[in-house]
């Protein structure tokens, strides 16, 4: 089973690959092979492409069974803001995903995407941006797992963490270490699936397992019409 990782080389990414880790083939899109191969394990399969340009994605796809998306604007405006990477290349991202056949659609998105008033969307309007881009995934048919960590530290992880649903978590930070552990236990996870994730640090050691976590979370999928 092939999975890719897009956003790969972020400070996000780079720590899914390291969970992955060589039990399964994972390939990794990047916008340049060489910083992929700078920052990427030499097992890391890497295809160049870019969210911005949809006719890339398809070669990237092509065999994938899990996407993990963990891309995510630096700049905040411009040709690279929160509009064109936080909610464009996301769509172009999810509708290729879905013609390729993948199975799940791992989506690291962030708490407080409902917020209007919050002061992350100064920043080109991020929280708006992902909050849409987390809608276009959720009604795309595609079955999915939304994670929305709290503020990202760079520490190694290994903490509890607090597991809760959609827009009940609202300030707290956590390792990106602890969130890619979260992501690749939701894909692997079949009471992760159709959920959305919120997640911060506790104060205790780290769970054994989440999957108790995940099946007590709602379903986000919205119910067909009657």
């Amino acid at each position: 089973m092939t999975v890719l990782v897009v956003g790969a080389t972020g400070m996000t990414g780079r720590r899914i690959v390291a969970a992955l880790g060589e039990e399964q083939p994972v390939r990794a899109l990047v916008r340049s092979r060489e910083k992929g191969r700078e920052v990427l394990p030499g097992s890391v399969e890497l295809v160049e492409g870019d969210v911005l340009r949809p006719e890339t994605l398809s070669a990237a796809l092509a065999g994938v069974r899990t996407l993990f998306c963990a891309t995510g604007t630096r700049t905040g405006f411009g040709a690279n803001g929160a509009q064109q990477v936080d909610f464009e290349g996301t769509v172009a991202l999810v509708d290729a995903a879905r013609s390729a056949g993948v199975e799940h659609f791992v989506l690291v998105s962030s708490l407080c995407v409902s917020r209007l008033l919050h002061p992350l969307n100064l920043f080109g309007g991020v929280l708006i941006f992902k909050k849409r881009a987390e809608e276009h995934l959720i009604r795309s048919g595609l079955p999915f797992t939304i994670v929305r960590p709290g503020g990202l530290r760079d520490g190694a992880g290994g903490a509890e963490i607090v597991v809760s649903p959609a827009d009940t978590l609202f300030e707290g930070t956590i390792d990106r270490a602890d969130v890619a552990r979260v992501c690749v236990e939701a894909s692997r996870s079949d009471t992760a699936r159709d959920k959305i994730v919120e997640i911060v640090s506790g104060p205790g050691a780290a769970q054994s397992s989440l999957e108790r976590q995940f099946a007590q979370l709602p379903t986000a999928r919205p119910r067909a019409a009657v």
